[in-house]
């Protein structure tokens, strides 16, 4: 088996991984439901790769995520940091020998726990009750109280504990001492650049703790919320792992919550959110194999959402996007492998993380920079004739890159799982006659493209968010004609989705870089540059500077066309 330790720094990595595990802790309990349906039953997926099992001091089995979460004090809501399915260990006062002067004390109310986390939590007293008997009158109880809890979660999820139903480990939830959330400014790579200075040997002994316990770990899936002080804590966190890991690859997703930015703001804020951005991209890029950046400016308005209703202010919503697509990428690290006539089988392509980062960037022009496309839910492989391909659905989740560009050397790895044909789903071999059959007739096509398939769609638990349109069905086919009612959907109507999500090396990527090296030249290296004092705040010298130009600009002329590569910056 070849495990994956997965990371997530930062507040909304965090929104994307507490959607991300609630699919896997969804897979889990269909896979041993008997009334489930009988696609997740063989789902032919080792969960080993992403889960480790272990044993409480009472002796009670556990099975929970290898997972390392940075984020601020104070940002678990109700949740303890050590978890709920180990024994408590009070709290003790760190000794301060060193410092005499005044000492302030953060106090704040106790979270109370929403609706669905009092649900949850009464629901695991339940099952210790081994003599309980469930009368029938309990199913329409349950679907009332599931339409409070789903209200509940869209009017007033504030932390992504408020909706995450999975069990962590002790050593996985870390609170950043000296920064607490809601009191203090996080919003910038200088204010973080200092945060994990004497916290980063304890963070990496827990990182240590589940990489050690792995018999062959083939990555580090790592999410870093990238539009504040996180990116200089992912990246000192990411120089260790460098260092002690060298021959580990990582998988870098770099999210950013639409909105997180407002459109009115004065001069000096525009100039310190595009030097951040610049800056942190360079310094994220420079610790890992395959950078992928996640996170439109308005997802709602993207034709991402061509389905969907998407409400940009709330984390919530976006982060169920980009953690479906998260979830389909990931899928064939853990498929179980099957021999070359596998398409009776449940999965195809099984590949694992060294395989797709050498795919995507140790190739050609060694691109490192991934364009993360998706369609959610996917379109039937027999649609109409108006209806738009497989092909044409996906669409993008990375910003500020080119459209409609003929990339000859563009590489992918795509992934399709749960597509439906006609009313039934799809077999493993349809799928791949269907992609093929696609790129035959398609105006560009890529250089290579690897396809992985799995018959086990995306599965919606109940604290998804409402963002279903209404042409999407319980199984996620999409419905023609008019439909009057426009209240969105979620868990209660829809059940599952097909989805397809691509990760694509390309030059449409070219817009996105190029504005990273405009803005660090125009506004820190530049004479005169406007963000030059900034920078120097944030403890950088012209040579560091200097360095992470010339790094941007050969990422910028690999990917450009020849007959502009001469062209100066």
């Amino acid at each position: 088996m070849k495990e994956i330790v997965t990371i997530q720094v930062g507040d909304f990595a965090n929104f994307v991984g507490s959607h991300f595990w609630n699919f896997q802790d969804e897979l889990l309990g269909l896979a041993g439901d008997p009334s489930a349906d009988s696609v997740f039953k063989n789902q032919d997926l080792n969960m080993d790769v992403l889960y480790r099992s272990g044993e409480t001091q009472q002796g009670i089995l556990t099975y929970t995520p290898r997972l390392v979460s940075i984020n601020l004090r104070g940002s678990l809501g109700s949740m303890s940091s050590r978890g709920t399915l180990y024994t408590e260990i009070a709290h003790t006062k760190p000794d301060v020998v060193t410092w005499t002067g005044k000492v302030s004390t953060q106090a704040s109310e106790p979270y109370k726990k929403n609706l669905f986390l009092r649900r949850l939590y009464e629901e695991e007293e339940n099952l210790n009750m081994v003599n309980e008997i469930h009368d029938s009158n309990n199913g329409s109880q349950s679907a009332y109280q599931d339409k409070d809890i789903i209200e509940c979660l869209e009017n007033g999820v504030q932390c992504w504990t408020d909706y995450s139903k999975v069990h962590y480990h002790p050593r996985s939830l870390y609170e950043l001492n000296g920064v607490w959330a809601n009191v203090e400014e996080f919003d910038n790579y200088g204010i973080g650049r200092d945060s994990l200075a004497a916290q980063g040997e304890e963070i990496s002994d827990r990182l240590r703790f589940f990489v050690e316990e792995c018999d062959h770990i083939q990555g580090f899936q790592f999410v870093v919320d990238d539009s504040g002080g996180f990116s200089a804590v992912a990246a000192e966190f990411l120089e260790n792992i460098v260092d002690e890991y060298t021959n580990i690859p990582v998988l870098l997703y770099a999210v950013q919550g639409s909105g997180s930015r407002p459109n009115l703001q004065s001069k000096k804020h525009t100039i310190l959110g595009d030097l951040h951005d610049a800056v942190s991209f360079s310094r994220l890029s420079s610790y890992c194999k395959l950078i992928v950046p996640v996170g439109l400016p308005s997802l709602s308005e993207s034709k991402a959402s061509r389905f969907l209703h998407i409400v940009d202010e709330k984390h919530y919503h976006s982060s169920a996007v980009y953690a479906a697509a998260l979830h389909s990428i990931s899928l064939p690290f853990r498929m179980v492998p099957n021999g070359p006539t596998a398409d009776a089988c449940s999965v195809s392509g099984a590949v694992d993380v060294h395989e797709v980062v050498q795919m995507l960037s140790g190739q050609g022009r060694q691109n490192m920079v991934s364009v993360l496309d998706v369609a959610m839910p996917a379109p039937a492989l027999t649609g109409g004739q108006n209806e738009l391909s497989l092909l044409e659905n996906m669409q993008p989740l990375t910003p500020q890159i080119a459209e409609d560009v003929e990339d000859m050397q563009a590489i992918e790895h795509m992934t399709v799982h749960g597509a439906l044909a006609s009313g039934h789903r799809a077999s493993v071999g349809e799928v791949k006659d269907t992609v093929d059959a696609a790129f035959r007739c398609a105006n560009t096509r890529p250089m290579f493209c690897h396809l992985s398939v799995a018959l086990c769609p995306l599965p919606i638990p109940l604290p998804f968010p409402l963002i279903f349109g209404n042409h999407v069905g319980q199984h996620g086919e999409l419905m023609g004609g008019q439909i009057t009612n426009s209240s969105p959907k979620g868990s209660l109507d829809i059940h599952s989705i097909p989805m397809a999500a691509r990760l694509r090396s390309s030059s449409v990527v070219l817009p996105f870089l190029e504005s990273k090296l405009r803005n660090l030249n125009r506004f820190g290296i530049a004479r005169g540059a406007a963000g030059a004092e900034i920078l120097r705040s944030w403890g950088f010298g012209r040579e560091e500077l200097v360095e992470m130009e010339e790094m941007l600009s050969k990422m910028v002329v690999a990917l450009r066309p020849p007959h502009l590569s001469s062209d100066s910056d």
